[in-house]
């Protein structure tokens, strides 16, 4: 049964992109990015596809570098479940109090009349 389990994970079909939306419950969106060659042109071209994948400790932010893993569909669009965080992405703050730096004053737009 052990062997069993073992082969069926070995093939399951592997991916590498970025998280772009973790917004939802559980699932993020990971955009797969691949360079293929144009049938006519013959020039490199830049394909990308979203993929809707479980994320069960909701542990992945938006930015990280994920691989994730094919797995029995859990939704109508979920097919992917999150295998590993590969790359955390720097988290950028918005609160400028806590390095020192004091917000301007909001300026208010006067009518003319």
């Amino acid at each position: 049964m052990t062997q069993a389990a073992e082969k069926s994970q070995a093939h399951k079909n592997e991916k590498v992109g970025n998280v772009v939306s973790a917004k939802m419950a559980k699932t993020i969106v990971v955009e797969v990015t691949r360079r293929v060659s144009h049938p006519v042109y013959k020039r490199i071209v830049s394909k990308r596809k979203k993929f809707y994948a479980h994320d069960e400790k909701q542990q992945a932010k938006v930015g990280d570098v994920v691989r994730i893993v094919e797995c029995r569909p859990l939704s109508k669009l979920k097919r992917w479940q999150l295998k590993e965080i590969l790359r955390k992405a720097v988290q950028v703050t918005s609160d400028l109090s806590s390095i020192g730096i004091e917000a301007a004053p909001a300026r208010r737009a006067e009518k003319k009349k």
